[in-house]
């Protein structure tokens, strides 16, 4: 994480105490101390398989920042006293620094999802956000790209002075793609899930009630059932479930010491 930058730990993952304004402060300020790094934008479900997952952890806590995208982590930071953490989706951050771009003259690189999903997402850059450089897109293969596949795309990035690329694979995916390329790319990394799938206009954001009262998994539950309920459902019953285990180990671990 950089320097000076406050985090809560929430089942031993070091999320970021922040707010968009901060944030994207942060980012301008410290571009060229965070290129070669990598960004991750943390929710309810990647904070709950890092606490399972101690390889994933390390993951997550070797990142130069982990946003809290999900309203839970930012509502339980406020909870432990920082009163000034708030949310910072993935989308929000993109639309945010997408609209900037034309003043900060930043460049972007998309890899990840589909040709297709690319392609729709350009488009809607080009109407709604001018003055933002695509400098490269790449859809990679659904397989382990070769040795000599992947040094092609680490040329390919850095060949396009990208400032920031944007990751679009799926947790845990892209965090172990960002891992596995930091110190390797000439730019930061932040992964952010569908955010491609949102600017392509493949699925919607939910309505912002539903976003102030942390349900916004419910809205993209009722979009994709088959495929998120799993993930959301359980996912939630375990987040909240280690945290009372978590507090009762530290409650008891108090009593001991006293």
């Amino acid at each position: 994480m950089l320097q000076g930058l406050r985090y809560c730990e929430i089942l031993k993952t070091n999320i970021n105490v922040t707010n968009m304004p901060h944030t994207l402060a942060l980012l301008d300020a410290h571009l060229e101390e965070l290129r070669g790094q990598y960004i991750c934008v943390s929710n309810v479900h990647t904070t709950v398989m890092s606490y399972e997952n101690e390889s994933y952890r390390t993951i997550q806590n070797s990142a130069a920042m982990a946003l809290p995208d999900g309203a839970p982590l930012s509502k339980y930071s406020r909870i432990k006293g920082f009163q000034d953490a708030k949310r910072v989706t993935g989308p929000d951050l993109m639309a945010a620094l997408f609209r900037s771009s034309a003043k900060k003259k930043y460049r972007h690189f998309f890899y990840g999802a589909t040709q297709e999903t690319l392609e729709d997402m350009k488009r809607t850059m080009i109407r709604e956000y001018p003055g933002a450089v695509i400098a490269g897109m790449y859809a990679p293969p659904f397989r382990p790209l070769t040795e000599k596949e992947d040094k092609k795309v680490i040329d390919l990035i850095n060949n396009a002075h990208a400032d920031f690329i944007w990751v679009g694979l799926g947790a845990p995916k892209q965090e172990e793609w960002m891992y596995a390329h930091r110190g390797k790319l000439n730019a930061v990394s932040i992964g952010v899930g569908a955010g491609f799938d949102y600017f392509a206009g493949h699925i919607k954001r939910a309505p912002q009630i539903m976003q102030t009262l942390c349900l916004e998994w419910l809205y993209r539950l009722l979009q994709d059932p088959k495929r998120l309920w799993k993930r959301y459902v359980t996912t939630n019953f375990k987040f909240f479930g280690y945290l009372w285990r978590e507090a009762g180990r530290k409650k008891q671990g108090k009593t001991k010491r006293v």
